[in-house]
C-alpha cells in the first residue's frame, strides 16, 4: 500500500516538536535574551514613558505607512493602453514594485528594469537605458514606454531626457515613439508623488505633440482616480457616470490591467486609456480628480495648459463626500441627478440606521494616505464613530489643517489628533496609552492590532493577507455600504469572540 504523502505548509509545519526544539537551540547558540526579558521589554513599550521616547526620535523610521515614488510611477504607467512601465534602476527595486502589486491585486504586473548594477552606479546608466529600450520594445511590442527612476539613477544624476534622445539618435526607438519620463527618487516624497509626476509626464508628452486646438471644447469630461488600488472603484465610478448618461474619458485606467480574466490566453496589456484619447481629453470641458493629494502637479498642468475647469476632492466615502461627487458631476455635465442614485442614497442612509447601535461611540485609530483618510474620517463622523488617532506618514501641513477642520466640525471628532510624518510604530504607542476599539489600515497594521488585541478593518494599500477586497468599491453610495458592512461585521465578530455564554446571541 502506497504511503500517503503529507505536505505541511509553514502554518502547521513549525508546530512540530523538532522545529520547536530547533528554535530553542538556536536561542542558546545566539545567546538570545530570555523569554522573561523579552516580555519585560514588550511591556515597557506599552508605557507612557516609552511613548515619549518613541515620539522623540527624529533619525529613525519604523514601518512607515507609505511606499516610494517609482512604485506610484509604475501604477500610473499601467493605466494607458499598451504601455510598458520601465524603471531606470536595479532589478531588485523593480521586483519589489511588481511583487507589491502582484500580492495586492493577485495579478501579474508587466514592468521592466534597465538592470543597473555597480558599473551603472559609478559611470551612469545611459547604456542600460538604451539597451533596455531596444530589448523591451522588440520583445513586448508596447506602443508607449513610461520611464521612471530609482535612487541609484537619481544619486548618480542620470539625465533621462538626454539618454532617451540618444536612444532615438541610435535608431533604437523612432522619433515619434512616445517615451514619457519622470524623475522619481525614492528618498523624497512617496508613491503619491511618483504617481503624480508620471501621470503629468504622460499627459504632457501625448498632448503637446498633437495638433489639436485646446481652445475648442467638447461636452466630455475627464475623470482621474489618483493612486487608487481598488479596481472596484473604477467600475463604480463608470456605473455612476453611465447612469448620468455622461460622455467621459478616463485618464489613467489600470483597472483591466490589474483585474484581467483567466481565459487561457494571457496578454501583456489589458484595457487602459487609449493613447489617441489623451490629446482629445485636452478639449474636454473639465477634469474631475477623486484624489487631490496624489494629483497636485497633474491638475495644475491641466488647468494651466489645457485651460480647463478642474474639480478636486478626496476619496468619496460616505454620504457627504458622495453627495459632493454627484453634485460635481451634475454641474460639470449639466445633466440631472438620476433617480436611481437618489434611491441608492436612501438605502445607505437606511443601512447606517440599521447598524448605528453597534458603531456609534466606537473609538478608532487609522493610518493611510491623505485622501483616503479624509474620506474615512468623513464617513466615521456620519455614523458616530470617533476617530482618535489619525496617522498619515505622507501627509503635509495642508492635509493636517484640512483633517483638523473636518474633525472639529463634529462632536465625534473633538478627541482626535492628527499625526503627519509619523509611522506605525508611533501609532503602536498610542494604541496602548490611549486605547481604541478598532483600527483601520493596510495589512501592515495587523501587527499593531494583534499586539493591542483589537480588530483590524483592512482598508487601504497594500492588503496582502486577504483576497479580492480590491474588487469591491469603497467609494460612492455602494462603496459606502461596503465600508459600513465591513466595519460593523468586524465589530460584531469581535463581540461574538468576547461574548460569554449568556450574551452569545443569535440576533445582533
Amino acid at each position: 500500500m502506497t504511503k500517503k504523502l503529507e505536505l505541511k505548509d509553514h502554518n502547521t509545519l513549525f508546530k512540530d516538536q523538532k522545529y520547536i526544539d530547533q528554535a530553542e537551540n538556536k536561542k542558546i547558540f545566539e545567546t538570545a535574551c530570555s523569554t522573561e526579558e523579552v516580555e519585560k521589554i514588550k511591556d515597557y513599550t506599552k508605557t507612557e514613558e516609552y511613548k515619549e521616547k518613541n515620539f522623540a526620535r527624529t533619525d529613525l523610521v519604523i514601518n512607515p505607512a507609505k511606499a516610494c515614488q517609482p512604485l506610484g510611477a509604475v501604477l500610473a504607467g499601467l493605466g494607458f493602453e499598451k504601455t510598458l512601465p520601465f524603471v531606470q534602476g536595479s532589478q531588485g527595486c523593480v521586483s519589489y514594485f511588481r511583487s507589491h502589486f502582484a500580492r495586492h491585486f493577485r495579478e501579474p504586473v508587466p514592468t521592466v528594469s534597465s538592470s543597473m548594477t555597480e558599473d551603472g552606479a559609478v559611470f551612469g546608466g545611459m547604456r542600460n537605458l538604451i539597451d533596455g529600450l531596444e530589448n523591451c520594445t522588440k520583445m513586448y511590442k508596447p506602443e508607449m514606454v513610461a520611464v521612471s527612476t530609482t535612487c541609484m539613477a537619481e544619486v548618480i544624476g542620470d539625465d533621462l531626457q538626454a539618454f532617451i534622445g540618444n536612444a532615438r539618435t541610435e535608431g533604437v526607438i523612432s522619433e515619434d515613439f512616445p517615451v514619457p519620463f519622470a524623475h522619481t527618487p525614492s528618498f523624497v516624497g512617496s508613491h503619491l508623488t511618483g504617481y503624480d509626476s508620471m501621470l503629468k509626464a504622460i499627459l504632457s508628452n501625448l498632448s503637446e505633440k498633437a495638433t489639436i486646438d485646446k481652445e475648442v471644447k467638447t461636452e466630455k469630461i475627464n475623470i482621474i482616480h489618483g493612486f487608487d488600488t481598488y479596481t472596484g472603484n473604477f467600475a463604480e465610478t463608470k456605473r455612476i457616470l453611465d447612469l448620468f448618461g455622461a460622455d467621459y474619458t478616463y485618464l489613467c485606467d489600470y483597472s483591466e490591467n490589474l483585474d484581467s480574466p483567466a481565459d487561457g490566453d494571457y496578454k501583456y496589456y489589458y484595457g487602459g486609456t487609449k493613447l489617441e484619447d489623451v490629446p482629445k481629453a485636452a478639449q474636454a470641458q473639465g477634469t474631475l480628480s477623486l484624489q487631490k493629494y496624489s494629483t497636485k502637479k497633474t491638475m495644475k498642468y491641466i488647468e494651466k495648459k489645457w485651460k480647463q475647469s478642474v474639480s478636486v476632492s478626496s476619496t468619496p466615502i460616505g454620504i457627504t463626500q458622495t453627495d459632493n461627487l454627484i453634485k460635481t458631476i451634475s454641474e460639470m455635465t449639466g445633466l440631472p441627478i438620476p433617480e436611481e442614485l437618489k434611491l441608492e442614497r436612501g438605502r445607505i442612509v437606511d443601512a447606517m440606521t440599521d447598524s448605528h447601535t453597534y458603531v456609534h461611540g466606537k473609538r478608532v485609530a487609522m493610518a493611510g494616505d491623505p485622501d483616503l483618510l479624509l474620506g474615512l474620517i468623513s464617513f466615521c463622523l456620519e455614523v458616530g464613530i470617533e476617530p482618535v488617532h489619525v496617522v498619515c506618514t505622507n501627509g503635509d501641513k495642508k492635509f493636517l489643517e484640512e483633517a483638523e477642520t473636518l474633525l472639529a466640525s463634529s462632536p465625534y471628532g473633538l478627541d482626535a489628533k492628527v499625526y503627519i510624518g509619523k509611522d506605525l510604530w508611533h501609532l503602536r504607542s498610542l494604541l496602548f496609552t490611549d486605547p481604541v476599539d478598532f483600527v483601520i489600515g493596510s495589512t501592515h497594521m495587523k501587527f499593531n492590532a494583534k499586539d493591542a488585541d483589537i480588530p483590524l478593518v483592512r482598508i487601504g494599500f497594500p492588503i496582502f493577507d486577504r483576497h479580492h477586497m480590491h474588487r469591491y468599491p469603497i467609494i460612492g453610495y455602494q462603496g459606502t455600504l461596503n465600508v459600513l458592512t465591513q466595519i460593523v461585521n468586524t465589530l460584531l465578530d469581535n463581540l461574538d469572540k468576547d461574548a460569554a455564554g449568556f450574551n452569545f446571541d443569535v440576533v445582533r
